[in-house]
């Protein structure tokens, strides 16, 4: 009898520990069924923003294995081998094939060019460019490692036949939009016209443009409110899905 009790007391608690270990963990969550690692492509990441490594003042803190991952990483890393990159002069036509851009800083005119031809080749690039950041920084205006409150990318985006406009008069606040079967948030968004010559389609009255480029494709989204970091899960869930679902659209 006591023997008994032993083994189901046992199972028990073998069957608490499987169910313990099934208990999602961390603020984030990756995607629900995450491609095998030797499956993810390659996603070259360009950004000012703190998307790879935390908003920090020195290296050494902005590397600290304690540091908080952002939710926008853990959800592209479940389907991607993301490659952070410091400039866009080095871009191959084996790697990386796609491309994400997150208010990425100036790009100087090697880099112009460099990024053109990569996408001319069959490169494909999904831009999130905001003329009107409304993301808060821990560092103050003017210094070098804030986030580039204004995209300055009229030589690139007049190349690819675009106009990124902006209304000053429009009221402040977060909202949604509906983009790629998700509900995405904006904050203060541009809009995205046609320049001469240009042949972009259009959605969401210009918040979103896909152009073909060459044998390339560029999709761009004139706002960046969707990377604000949040701290409730069931705030972050509908981000996620929502940059997938962009995601997915502009690689696939």
């Amino acid at each position: 009898m006591r023997r008994a009790i032993l083994l189901g007391a046992a199972i028990i608690a073998l069957l608490l520990l499987a169910a313990w270990a099934l208990i999602p963990r961390g603020r984030a969550e990756a995607p629900a069924t995450p491609r095998p690692p030797a499956d993810r492509p390659v996603l070259g990441l360009f950004t000012s923003l703190p998307l790879y490594w935390a908003e920090a003042p020195d290296l050494a803190a902005m590397l600290a294995p304690e540091g908080e991952v952002h939710w926008a990483r853990l959800a592209l890393e479940g389907g991607y081998r993301l490659r952070p990159l410091d400039t866009l002069e080095g871009l191959t036509a084996r790697e990386p094939r796609s491309l994400l851009m997150v208010q990425p800083r100036p790009l100087s005119p090697a880099e112009n060019v460099a990024l053109d031809a990569w996408v001319r080749r069959g490169g494909r690039v999904l831009l999130f460019a905001d003329p009107a950041l409304t993301q808060d920084s821990a560092f103050a205006l003017g210094d070098r490692r804030r986030p580039q409150d204004t995209v300055l990318l009229s030589p690139i985006l007049t190349r690819w036949g675009l106009v990124l406009a902006f209304d000053e008069d429009q009221p402040l606040g977060e909202r949604t939009v509906a983009l790629a079967g998700g509900q995405v948030p904006v904050n203060l968004p541009g809009q995205l016209v046609s320049a001469p010559g240009g042949s972009c389609r259009f959605e969401a009255g210009g918040l979103l443009a896909l152009c073909r480029i060459g044998k390339g494709q560029v999709t761009v989204i004139a706002d960046a409110a969707l990377f604000e970091r949040v701290e409730q899960r069931e705030a972050i869930e509908p981000r996620r899905r929502a940059l997938l679902a962009v995601a997915e659209m502009a690689f696939r």
